[in-house]
């Protein structure tokens, strides 16, 4: 790696924003940043449920991209909130297909992280004609190994402290299956206890993420608007194994041959281990595989981000 990181771009403001119908009473709130007729990208929103923020469209050169972003169903500004009904992995695929149509491109780069780059690897591996190329940060497959490591047992033990705060909401009787105790809550009737376990949820990822805890994240992680969305829904997919079959994403994986890509994997990644991201990157050839020493799982640590803006920048054309 270079001695000098590369680091965000400056602050963009979008040139077009939008909601759009996607049937089933949903509509998604997109944005578009860069300019106008450049290389078009889509930016994919870990969680599920985390939507978009200021810094995600800061990895993109805007005088080189045309780039859209959007809040997946139920999180965000997309409507109606905190929603599980027709919300699926699924669902978001068709849902990005409407978006590249909307805007008349024929391919483009997909660009996803953790949850992000899950969708990612499902809409590539089912529309491979229409991806460009493909970034994938802390890869996130969705197998029952991967679930039990984040919510059952394996974090718990590098992390005891902040585990004690997320199996406080449950019962000692309920704590040998903790995603379905929390599925019990998130979906019931009691909204303070809905609450409580929303808050927990998403703190619990959110102190969980960087190498360095960042104690504004997890405040923020705990604004009740956000976990209440961040919570439902992501919880509500990994119950569902993402809707994909066990090991679907890596036994799929060599449908990506063919599509330049970069997969960017935090070595001390807590919520997405990094095993996963290796097997990808031995079936995936055509990708190049960077292992960031020194990293967690978040875009934002320093190692990470100087591998996405190099992956962007490269494939825009731009000397890296």
């Amino acid at each position: 790696m270079s001695e000098v990181l590369r680091g965000f771009y400056p602050e963009i403001e979008p040139f077009e924003t939008g909601f759009l119908d996607v049937g089933d009473g949903h509509r998604i709130y997109w944005e578009r940043v860069g300019t106008r007729g450049a290389k078009p990208a889509v930016f994919l929103h870990g969680g599920p449920g985390g939507g978009v923020n200021p810094h995600q469209r800061r990895v993109f050169d805007p005088a080189l991209y045309d780039v859209i972003l959007f809040d997946q169903r139920g999180c965000g500004r997309s409507t109606p909130h905190a929603h599980l009904e027709a919300n699926t992995t699924w669902h978001l695929v068709a849902d990005i297909e409407r978006l590249r149509q909307m805007i008349g491109v024929d391919k483009w780069l997909v660009f996803g992280g953790s949850w992000g780059s899950t969708l990612a690897l499902a809409y590539a591996q089912t529309h491979p004609e229409r991806v460009s190329e493909l970034v994938v940060r802390g890869i996130y497959t969705l197998t029952k190994g991967e679930l039990d490591w984040y919510y059952q047992f394996g974090v718990s033990q590098m992390y005891p402290d902040r585990w004690q705060h997320f199996i406080a909401p449950i019962p000692p009787e309920e704590r040998h299956e903790m995603m379905a105790a929390y599925h019990r809550r998130l979906t019931g009737d009691d909204k303070a206890v809905q609450m409580q376990c929303a808050r927990a949820w998403s703190q619990w990822e959110g102190a969980t993420i960087s190498l360095v805890p960042n104690l504004q994240r997890i405040e923020d992680f705990g604004e009740d608007t956000y976990a209440l969305a961040f919570a439902r829904i992501e919880n509500h997919f990994f119950m569902h194994g993402g809707w994909l079959e066990e090991r679907q994403l890596l036994n799929n994986a060599h449908t990506l041959n063919g599509i330049p890509g970069v997969i960017v994997h935090g070595r001390y990644d807590m919520p997405c281990p990094l095993r996963y991201a290796y097997e990808l990157s031995q079936v995936w050839t055509d990708a190049d595989f960077h292992i960031i020493e020194a990293a967690g799982h978040a875009m934002s640590e320093p190692g990470i981000l100087d591998q996405l803006i190099r992956a962007t920048d490269r494939f825009a054309g731009k000397p890296v």
